[in-house]
């Protein structure tokens, strides 16, 4: 099997492949591609290529409408990274209480100041003065991997935590503690929060969610984290927010231009998961899902395609991913060559499994079916 490495990807992830495996950056028709942030939507993919694994949790960078309609599965890796982006998420609500950035700043002007430079810094420091954030209430929109994490963790430090997650699951809520009181929607979070930390995928309904209208909602001088996306927040309206008074600041890993210099912004240049250990945790688990894919067509941690947990293939195994209204086709074509049939759906995606008991020509019977997007033989 031939690897396309998009991006520089840890050794850890990229020895975790079996004997035969090659990875590198020079693969012309690669039949799988590891990637972190590359863009992607502007290539075209090899025949052979049958799967994406994005080292990280956002596939922003990736097309997932041509990955699917190719049969392309698309993994990525949730959680893997999610204790470096909540320790800086931890950060920025210092950096933004404290007025830390802008002190930092100041300090350097003072050089050259010799020995004046103690009372200078004694003189100049109350411009600098910020509240604690103990005792404060902190908004935590999107519990998953990392709003979870990072509610936990602010909770430990005395906030007050309200979280709203319109797709909260029990395994989720029960991972949090007591001390994180769940809301039943966003304007309740907005109404009651001093911070507020955005946890979320940028999409049709999410983008723009932070913007004139939200801020009237909340609390004047409330202080706006996102390590999620930066199209979450309306540019123009966190800077109006901000020159208002109605935002105290507003802290980001994803800064515009327009945002770059505005008093009350902290930017950073995206180093959520800038960790060794959340690089190397990425790509062990993309190397694993690409693995368990590849060698038996197990699907772990997929976006575009339904999970499938799978055992070892023992002769021959079809996989066969297709439009969910093609399902009974696919069925019918292999009902006499097959066994142990497994098949699930995703958001319009069916994914279909079954061990060969037969010579395996339905294999080319099933590629004709209207609907049908994938079908590998594996063994």
């Amino acid at each position: 099997m031939n690897i396309l490495t998009l991006n520089k990807i840890a050794k850890c992830g990229t020895d975790r492949f079996p004997e035969g495996y090659m990875c590198s950056d020079d693969v012309e028709a690669p039949d799988a591609i590891m990637v972190r942030s590359a863009a992607m939507h502007d290539m075209e993919f090899a025949a052979n290529t049958v799967a994406i694994a994005r080292a990280g949790a956002g596939v922003n960078n990736i097309p997932l409408d041509k990955c699917t309609q190719q049969g392309i599965v698309v993994f990525n890796t949730p959680g893997a990274n999610a204790n470096a982006v909540k320790e800086l998420v931890l950060c920025g609500l210092f950096l933004s209480s404290r007025r830390i950035p802008a002190a930092m700043d100041w300090c350097k002007t003072l050089k050259g100041e010799g020995a004046n430079v103690s009372k200078l810094v004694e003189k100049g420091k109350s411009q600098f003065v910020g509240p604690e954030i103990s005792g404060k209430t902190l908004g935590v929109i999107g519990l998953g991997a990392i709003g979870a994490k990072v509610a936990i963790a602010a909770a430990a430090l005395g906030m007050n935590v309200v979280g709203y997650d319109a797709f909260l699951s029990e395994q989720a809520a029960s991972a949090l503690t007591t001390d994180v009181k769940i809301v039943d929607s966003l304007d309740d979070v907005y109404a009651v929060s001093d911070y507020i930390s955005l946890h979320l995928p940028c999409n049709d309904s999410t983008k723009g969610m932070i913007n004139a209208e939200t801020f009237a909602k909340m609390k004047d001088g409330v202080r706006i984290l996102n390590f999620a996306r930066g199209e979450l927040v309306d540019n123009m309206s966190v800077i109006e927010a901000l020159g208002s008074g109605k935002a105290a600041a507003y802290v980001t890993d994803f800064p515009t231009d327009e945002q770059i210099g505005v008093d009350g912004v902290v930017a950073m240049p995206h180093l959520g998961a800038s960790t060794p250990e959340s690089e190397d945790n990425c790509a062990v688990m993309a190397a694993d899902e690409l693995t368990a894919y590849l060698e038996k067509g197990e699907i772990i941690n997929s976006v575009n395609v339904p999970a499938m947990r799978l055992g070892a293939v023992k002769g021959k195994r079809i996989c066969i991913i297709h439009a969910d209204s093609a399902l009974a086709d696919v069925m019918a074509a292999i009902q006499n060559c097959t066994e142990n049939v497994n098949t699930a759906a995703k958001k319009g995606v069916s994914y279909t499994v079954a061990d060969m008991c037969g010579c395996g020509e339905c294999a080319k019977t099933v590629e004709a079916i209207d609907g049908v997007y994938r079908v590998r033989v594996i063994g």
